[in-house]
This record gives structure tokens, sequence and C-alpha cells, in this order.
């Protein structure tokens, strides 16, 4: 899997970030003088501006890489939208994109942090540990955060983030608990999620994954969400300054159909 690189700070992009969305309808006018019009979803796209400065060697040296590797605006890749949540469904949690172990109990329609009733009770009926997550396309090898509200009575949970997990304390009002840091397994799927004890029960809401060292303002999702698989770079070539000794800057456009 092609990815767009991050930088060394666990970010992928740098402020500001410019995104505008593209969209395209069908007009057709017919004998009578009557209109037709119709949303062309194939014609629609995303595009983001991104401003690079003070990158280091290294930085600009990966980027430099990655568009020679892309053949400039021809190769397709993986962007991971960092205005943006990664998961899909992040307050649905009875989605099909969210993998249930058997033995867990989920229900809906419970008061949620933000006063209204989107949350989702959460129970382990079995005398082992239960995970529930969602898979994600993208590299193994990044920083991620993942975040998401947690109430329940008095313990701890272990967020789950591919072959890592770390554990939360519990308390009776919501938290939003976290879990950042830079990733230490490989591949090209990553699993998100949260894994509770035998007979545990907790409140959920709002999860998300951005990648990232730290978690930033909430971004609710259904369907879309930020991971766009055939990104491509607008320009065909790209323009780097540099205004002393490690010390570069450029702007990159992307687009996403």
């Amino acid at each position: 899997m092609a990815c767009f690189p991050q930088l060394l700070t666990g970010a992928l992009s740098q402020y500001p970030i410019r995104k505008s969305t593209t969209c395209r309808t069908i007009r057709n006018q017919c004998l009578d003088g009557r209109e037709i019009k119709l949303a062309d979803s194939a014609g629609s796209a995303i595009e983001w501006t991104l401003t690079f400065q003070e990158l280091i060697d290294d930085e600009v040296g990966a980027l430099r890489d990655f568009f020679v590797s892309m053949e400039g605006s021809l190769g397709t890749f993986t962007f991971l939208d960092p205005t943006d949540n990664l998961l899909a469904w992040s307050e649905k949690f009875d989605q099909s994109v969210w993998q249930k172990d058997p033995l867990l109990q989920l229900s809906s329609g419970v008061a949620d942090p933000s006063g209204g009733c989107c949350a989702f009770h959460l129970m382990n009926s079995g005398g082992a540990p239960q995970r529930l997550k969602q898979t994600l396309d993208v590299p193994g090898g990044y920083y991620y955060s993942f975040s998401l509200w947690v109430r329940g009575q008095a313990g701890t949970v272990n967020l789950v983030r591919g072959v890592e997990t770390a554990v939360r304390s519990v308390g009776p009002d919501w938290s939003r608990l976290d879990f950042a840091s830079a990733s230490g397994g490989g591949g090209q799927t990553v699993e998100f999620g949260i894994e509770l004890g035998p007979g545990a029960a907790v409140d959920l809401f709002g999860a998300q994954v951005e990648a990232q060292i730290g978690a930033s303002n909430y971004k609710k999702t259904t369907s879309r969400a930020g991971v766009y698989e055939c990104c491509r770079f607008v320009d065909g070539g790209l323009v780097l300054s540099t205004v002393g000794p490690g010390r570069h800057g450029c702007v990159v456009r992307l687009r996403a159909h």
C-alpha cells in the first residue's frame, strides 16, 4: 500500500490546510422547455492544499521520494485526511463496520455527553475478554490517536490499536479516553477498538481515529470517513524552497474522486 508519508513529528500536514469539494450536476433541457437536473456522484472530487514549512532534510527527502515513486500525478495512493475522523459510523456501533465478539451485548438509546441519546451500552456477558473493533486499511507503522467517550462503574478497559493495548480507568462520569503514540506494528490494516473484561459493562460514544500523536476535536462520521484510497498529486512537479540548512518548504495539492 502506498500512503502519503507522515512527518517525523507524527503529523501528516501543517496548518494552514485548505480542503474543497467540487460537485457536478447533469442538466438536460427538454424540447418543451423543461429542465431535468441530476447530481453526478462520479463527477465529485475533494482537493487538499497542504503547506509545509521548516521541514528538515529527512522529511523533505521522504516527501520528494514519495512524489517520485508516484511518478508525479500518474500514480494513486492512500491519503489519511488530517481534517477528518478515519473511522466510519463513529456513533453507530451496531453498524456492520464494527466487529463485535460473540459474547458482547450492545444496546442503543443511551444519553450521551453532548446532550442527546446517541450513546451505546456495551456489556461482556462471557467469562473471557471481548472486543468491539473496526479495521481500517491503513499502514500499521504510522502514528495514530484512538479516542472515545466512556463511562461505567469504577474499573478499567483496554483500548486496542493493532497489536497493542492500553489500560485506561473508567468512572461514572463521561471521560474521553485516548490511546496515542507511535505504532509498533506493521502490515496494511490496523484494528481500533475497546476490550472489556468478563462481566464488565460501559457506555460508549464518539469513537475517533486520527493519523497524529494526539486527539483533536471530535468529528462525527457516517458511511464516509477520512481514508481516501484513490488519491493523486494534482501537479506534475514538486517545487521545493530552502531558506537555510535543514529548513525546507513546499506546497502540495492532492485530489481524490
